[in-house]
């Protein structure tokens, strides 16, 4: 089972350009379900083909035993479906017991996201701070203008090369799950930061005396990661930002939000997100109507 693992993992990494965290995620649950094969079984040698609904329900019973929180408990039945699911395709297995195993009902909880007002505090006092800053607050800055601009995954815009990006167009080329590449705008004040940004780019590949095709580098000169654009962020919001906990995942469903509510259509939306489907990009609507709501009870008199 061992090996059935490893060579889906590879299969995440090469064909399906699963993100570091993904993979890690990934790893870590199917490890643990074969441990605990293991264990239960008393042996091993798990034969992959043997393993059915049965074990798969006893498995997510421990994980409540232990008091595990039903989306974490969700979480790892969906990598042991998927993993299941890679293994009908290569013909390993004849069929996918996971799909009879039915997934912990979760509480539908709205993310709470940053205003508008809130969103472009955040930017403007960073922007406010970088002629007196160290010259990689210039790399902070458009790395937080572009997500917010255009509401990029983490690992997309970590992905970005200095060729990715077409300045007279404001348009970037971005490569998302699956490889599936999209045409995604980014606007002025984006565009401002990244011209501002390319200088340090500059310094920075001259100081290491190396050479690279990544857009965002750290001090070493190396593609930056994903982890370390979630604790920049984190950095500023504690510094400038309100008192909210933000992810940069948190500044792509503001982006989408904020379009909605501007009037942009979903579909539009859906393009620029990369989402296969629309109904990915509906839970949006959702957080707008929660705003609606939250207007209307504030407002209006008879509310």
């Amino acid at each position: 089972m061992d090996q059935a693992i490893d060579r889906y993992l590879r299969y995440l990494t090469d064909e399906r350009n699963a993100s570091p965290h993904t993979l890690r995620n990934y790893a870590s649950d199917l490890h643990q379900f074969h441990d605990f094969l293991k264990h239960s079984l008393s042996t091993n040698e798990i034969d992959i083909a043997a393993v059915d609904a049965l074990q798969i329900r006893a498995y997510l019973a421990s994980l409540f035993q232990d008091q595990k929180q039903k989306a974490s408990i969700a979480r790892k039945l969906a990598a042991i479906r998927a993993f299941l699911k890679f293994l009908v395709r290569d013909g390993v297995i004849s069929k996918n017991p996971a799909e009879f195993v039915a997934t912990p009902k979760l509480a539908k909880k709205l993310p709470r996201i940053m205003s508008e007002e809130e969103t472009n505090n955040l930017l403007d006092r960073i922007a406010e701070a970088v002629p007196q800053a160290q010259p990689m607050l210039k790399r902070d800055r458009a790395i937080l203008e572009l997500l917010y601009a255009s509401g990029l995954r983490v690992s997309e815009l970590a992905g970005l090369d200095l060729r990715s990006v077409n300045f007279g167009d404001k348009l970037l080329l971005v490569r998302g799950k699956g490889r599936k590449e999209r045409m995604v705008p980014f606007g002025r004040k984006a565009g401002e930061a990244l011209e501002a940004y390319l200088p340090v780019r500059d310094r920075i590949l001259m100081d290491n005396r190396t050479s690279g095709h990544a857009l965002f580098l750290n001090a070493r000169g190396r593609r930056l990661t994903t982890r370390s654009v979630d604790r920049l962020l984190k950095k500023y919001v504690k510094l400038y930002g309100p008192n909210v906990r933000v992810s940069p995942h948190g500044l792509r469903h503001a982006f989408a939000s904020h379009l909605l509510a501007e009037g942009a259509d979903l579909r539009a939306i859906q393009e620029m997100l990369g989402h296969a489907s629309l109904s990915t990009t509906q839970k949006y609507t959702q957080v707008s109507i929660q705003q609606l709501i939250e207007v209307y009870d504030k407002t209006h008199p008879k509310a």
